[in-house]
């Protein structure tokens, strides 16, 4: 190449071409040609530069140890000038320059260079003026860069949270979808159900793509100005967010809630790529302008104009249709907890994980990562996280409910004031209690001149038995036997300070409720026997042996143990309560999104409105009860809420049967057991009945009799349900074990039509009672007792409709044909029949 001609290169190609042609004619009179081969060092890192060079042809690449400055690494193309600054300032080689190819080089020396400076002062001057370009250059980009950081900082999105967790193959298709969408361009709409992250995914197909390190923005459509002012900018004014983005990545989250006058706009920049500034009335219309951001639609349900106007739809599967994922996505957000908060990783149990999948989760991954993290709160430091700890939403729950609470706020001042129930426990109950045990083991031992007997058999049996309908285990939040057993876990660990032990809950949910079942079959078989209704000091027996196992159970365990799984009175107390029109229950969404502290379920001190307790004694959540069998309504938990979670509702009786309830076998066991008390309790009228003239003072034949009677209903119910499966075997039935739940209002009707006797013909004695407890006559006080015809009525009505609505509840809980259950129906006639022979007749 001659001389002028390189003279031209150089002005047209380097970044000497500020220089004039006497100047460059000077350098290209000592340039020299040189030929280096690929993949040699031209220039080492830290040394003086040798020479100027110039690259003709070919490719470099530099690399630099500097890692503050990751500039300095980069490629040369052919014009570039290396080591004009070094030589000029005198400095050392920033970085090794490398051939990446075979290079052609002009080569101008280092002593021949400086004479070129000597003798030409305008190479420094020209060097100059290049730097004070670049200097403003540089001050004027960062000046830009500050001032589209403040613009979009309040919508970037810095990276993304977490990538696809899950072996299905849904989640491989996913991931598959998403890395196609990373290595084009397109615009791509994302829709699923609420709480699938899918703005998460909008973030990993822009930092999976080629264009990571531009920035990505997600703005909610619900907050856009309906001008669009904020999105497009304005005409000769403001800039607006898709300016400031220039290649990167706009996500709109929540499509559906954008402003209809924004429709079109959004539409046409889907599918040209361009947008127009707006303008204020009375301007011309601006023109449009080419955006190069990548467009992400995110959205709960696809919209037919978005879809048709984007490149791609991506729909992200619900987690119901995922269950295979469920074990990955639970271990994986408890590796995430116990990570940040530095604490050991607790074990999710078998039984846990197949409840879990087994649940729907209507609010998908975020529903589940709330649920595991309140999962470890609740467990606290326990190594396994059992099934009952997840409490999964059930949206039927909310059905048909109206909160007494926010209707009558005076009823909830009482129960979160000191009243309810610990002045009424600890300032009546507990010595009432000791009264009348001392009354029955020193007083009269007949009902009717023993007042605490008549108060036992003729008002708290009826009195509570008429209750259970209304307000369900409302008894157990007053009774004494709790009482005393709180008084001796508390003087117990004043005198032996020790830790109570956690409760064996597999064990007692196991076997707790046939220990009960067979404790009450023992009462009932005592009382019998015995003649507990007429004689008092046994009944007191009977009362202390309840209340000693309260006590015993309680100095060993914490909280209320007896009352939860071993108590025979709380265990009918929690089966009657199943059929109550009132609950206690929690708002799961705020128990989901606020609370973090479990006050209710653990207790803790005083935090807003919320009290210091020391948590539920059943060790029940009121947000995961499945029913009432587990609330003694105490309002603990009410009293301890922060956040007005807690509420007091009415319901449909025994809605939760034929909805959420999950049968147990001790339960129904119970169940028959409570019916067979009636009939035990009606021996010489069912002798009657059938004919028989056994000698009740005979000792076993009573007890065989007894047996018998108590029997009698589950084998008619098992005769019934074997009917039912020969009659339809074409269409299996339920199993009993939910079929039985039917026979509850029979129980409960059946019991409290044998005690109206007692209730409407002895209680209202009391007062004549009491005087004769203490050898008084009281023989001229009133007495208020119902006719035998009205005791009669009202037996026969409760009975009545008893069986109707034993009939409508195993109709809603069997969800089948009426001629399909007839059997089961039959079976519930023909023992309310038989309870009407022996009870009213």
């Amino acid at each position: 190449m001659t001389s002028p001609e390189m003279v031209i290169w150089l002005q047209e190609r380097t970044a000497l071409g500020i220089l004039s042609p006497e100047v460059l004619d000077a350098i290209a009179q000592v340039v020299e040609e040189q030929v280096v081969p690929a993949e040699k060092n031209l220039v080492t890192e830290g040394n003086s530069p040798e020479a100027l060079y110039i690259l003709h042809t070919g490719q470099l690449e530099s690399n630099t140890t500097n890692k503050s400055n990751p500039a300095l690494a980069c490629g040369f193309l052919p014009g570039a000038v290396i080591h004009l600054k070094e030589l000029v300032l005198d400095e050392l080689a920033a970085c090794t320059i490398t051939t990446v190819t075979e290079c052609h080089l002009w080569i101008v020396s280092n002593t021949q260079f400086r004479a070129l400076v000597n003798q030409y002062p305008e190479i420094t001057q020209g060097f100059s003026r290049q730097l004070a370009q670049e200097l403003a250059q540089a001050t004027s980009a960062l000046g830009y860069e500050q001032e589209r950081s403040v613009a979009l900082r309040p919508y970037l999105v810095t990276k993304a949270q977490r990538g696809i967790v899950g072996t299905s193959r849904y989640a491989v298709r996913l991931r598959e979808q998403i890395r196609e969408a990373a290595n084009e361009r397109k615009s791509v709409e994302i829709f699923g159900e609420p709480g699938l992250e899918k703005d998460n995914i909008a973030a990993l197909i822009h930092f999976g793509s080629a264009k990571r390190r531009e920035p990505i923005i997600k703005v909610n459509c619900g907050i856009l100005q309906t001008s669009g002012a904020d999105l497009f900018g304005r005409a000769g004014g403001k800039p607006g967010l898709l300016q400031w983005l220039e290649e990167g990545t706009l996500v709109f989250n929540n499509i559906q809630e954008l402003p209809p006058e924004l429709l079109p706009a959004v539409t046409q920049l889907l599918q040209t790529s361009t947008y127009t500034p707006v303008t204020r009335p009375g301007e011309p219309a601006a023109e449009s302008r080419q955006s190069k951001a990548r467009i992400i639609i995110v959205s709960e349900k696809t919209q037919p104009i978005i879809e048709r106007s984007v490149g791609r739809v991506i729909k992200v599967p619900p987690i119901r249709v995922r269950k295979a994922d469920i074990q990955a996505q639970v271990e994986y957000y408890i590796s995430l907890y116990v990570r940040a908060r530095g604490i050991s990783k607790p074990h999710v149990a078998p039984e846990a994980l197949r409840r879990l999948q087994s649940y729907d989760f209507p609010g998908n991954l975020k529903e589940l990562k709330n649920l595991v993290e309140r999962a470890i709160v609740q467990a606290e430091d326990a190594s396994e996280l059992t099934e009952e700890i997840f409490w999964p939403a059930e949206t039927k729950k909310k059905r048909f409910r109206v909160n007494m609470l926010n209707a009558y706020p005076r009823l909830r001042r009482f129960l979160r004031s000191d009243w309810w129930p610990d002045r009424i426990n600890y300032g009546f109950t507990v010595a009432a209690f000791a009264i009348m045990v001392g009354v029955l083991f020193i007083g009269p031992q007949t009902r009717d001149r023993n007042f605490a007997l008549n108060l036992f058999w003729a008002w708290w049996w009826p009195l509570f038995l008429f209750l259970f309908p209304f307000l369900g285990r409302v008894w157990c939040s007053v009774c004494p036997f709790m009482i005393y057993g709180e008084i001796t876990q508390k003087l117990s660990l004043w005198l032996f300070p020790r830790q109570l032990k956690r409760w064996p809950r597999e064990q007692a949910e196991k076997w707790g409720g046939w220990f009960l079942f067979g404790l009450f079959t023992l009462i009932f078989l005592w009382e019998e026997l015995w003649d507990l209704e007429n004689t008092a000091y046994l009944s007191a027996c009977l009362l202390l042996l309840i209340t000693a196992g309260a006590m015993i159970f309680s100095a060993i365990f914490e909280r209320r143990f007896w009352c939860r799984y071993l108590c025979p009175i709380g265990g009918m107390n929690g089966l009657f309560a199943k059929l109550s029109m009132t609950e206690l229950r929690a708002q799961q969404g705020i128990c989901s999104a606020t609370c973090t502290t479990y006050q209710c379920y653990k207790g803790g001190p005083q935090k807003g409105e919320g009290m210091e307790t020391n948590g539920c004694p059943l060790y029940s959540h009121p947000a995961q009860l499945e029913d009432n069998r587990d609330c003694v309504l105490c309002m603990t938990c009410l009293k301890a809420c922060p956040h007005r979670s807690v509420e007091f509702n009415l319901r449909p009786p025994g809605i939760e049967l034929w909805t959420t309830h999950v049968p147990r076998t001790y339960e129904v066991a119970l169940l028959f057991l409570l019916l067979g008390g009636v009939y035990l309790h009606r021996l010489n009228e069912l002798q009657s009945w059938f004919g028989l003239e056994l000698d009740l003072t005979q000792f076993w034949q009573h007890l065989g009799l007894s047996l018998l009677a108590l029997i009698i209903p589950a084998i008619v119910t098992f005769v019934a349900y074997g009917l039912i499966y020969l009659v339809n075997f074409q269409r299996k039935p339920r199993p009993f074990v939910e079929l039985a739940y039917g026979y509850l209002p029979l129980v409960l009707g059946g019991n409290l039509a044998h005690y109206l006797r007692l209730g409407l013909g002895e209680g209202g004695r009391i007062l004549p009672v009491s005087f004769a407890t203490f050898g008084l006559s009281g023989e001229q006080l009133p007495i208020l007792v119902a006719h035998p015809a009205v005791i009669d009525f009202l037996q026969g009505a409760t009975l009545i409709f008893s069986v109707l609505l034993t009939i409508v509840l195993t109709q809603k809980i069997a969800r089948q044909p009426l001629r399909t259950m007839l059997c089961q129906h039959l079976a519930a006639i023909v023992l309310g029949a038989s309870l009407w022979v022996i009870i009213v007749f």
